[in-house]
């Protein structure tokens, strides 16, 4: 019963979204930038370690640019449908448990983020394969894929509960400079200090499977396993101690919300 329940949750979130860039931004955004880069790729001379520069140009900006900035939007933006249906009453008032709807809308956006980066990734490796030619190795995107979303998953617990307690502008705005924090991390400024800034996470993390591409030339000690779990864990310990604590602290916090203003 529970589980149906659940589902039907999901169901109701879903239809909330009809009305909103929500879809847009979630299904046509990956098509979109896949195409962009295998038409950039496609001007560009076949060479070993193209794979490689593929792979950096597709993970670099997803981390950087469409997971803060999809995390922000899409859960200011679903938050803001629930204050304009009646100041958060309808919302509030239902039979379900909050700690129940707190969860639907995280897995909700979950959900939107898990299908968005599938849809891009697909479409690029169909590029890679069908217009450029290149016989890819799609296990490492996929992988890669796969990291990058579990990664990012303290980033939504954050923004769905900035959402309900400062509003949609406040979850943008923090989406926004999640962006610029996420490029700067990119760069040599965020070798030392990045296990320590959740908008890295999901570049560090998802940069790890592209060293056993075909042309990515390193020392050997960069593509041992040792090397890897040491990499992986100074991002992997933080990632589930951050989420822990949003998620934890959300559901706390979202019990004992009374929601005693709106926001302009």
């Amino acid at each position: 019963m529970g589980r149906v329940s659940f589902l039907n949750l999901l169901s109701a979130e879903w239809l909330k979204t009809k009305r909103t860039p929500v879809r847009w931004l979630s299904f046509l955004t990956p098509v979109a930038f896949s195409v962009l880069l295998t038409w950039y790729f496609s001007l560009k001379k076949v060479t070993p370690y193209i794979q490689a520069e593929i792979y950096q140009a597709f993970f670099e900006v997803w981390a950087a640019v469409v997971i803060p900035a999809k995390a922000g939007i899409i859960s200011g933006i679903m938050v803001n449908q629930e204050e304009l249906a009646g100041d958060f009453n309808g919302f509030l008032g239902s039979k379900l448990p909050r700690n129940r709807l707190y969860l639907g809308k995280l897995a909700t956006i979950t959900l939107f983020s898990m299908t968005s980066i599938m849809i891009g990734m697909v479409t690029l490796l169909i590029g890679i394969r069908y217009v450029l030619n290149i016989h890819v190795n799609g296990i490492i995107f996929i992988m890669a894929a796969f990291i990058l979303q579990l990664s990012a998953m303290p980033l939504f617990a954050f923004h769905i509960w900035i959402g309900f307690a400062r509003g949609m502008g406040v979850s943008c705005g923090l989406g926004g400079a999640g962006v610029l924090i996420a490029s700067l991390m990119a760069s040599s400024l965020g070798d030392t200090v990045w296990p320590l800034v959740p908008w890295a996470w999901p570049m560090r993390l998802s940069m790890l499977p592209g060293i056993y591409l075909p042309g990515v030339i390193l020392p050997p000690h960069f593509k041992s396993l040792r090397f890897i779990l040491e990499q992986s864990l100074k991002g992997i310990i933080p990632v589930a101690v951050f989420f822990t604590i949003m998620l934890v602290g959300g559901l706390v916090w979202f019990n004992k919300w009374e929601c005693e203003k709106t926001y302009d």
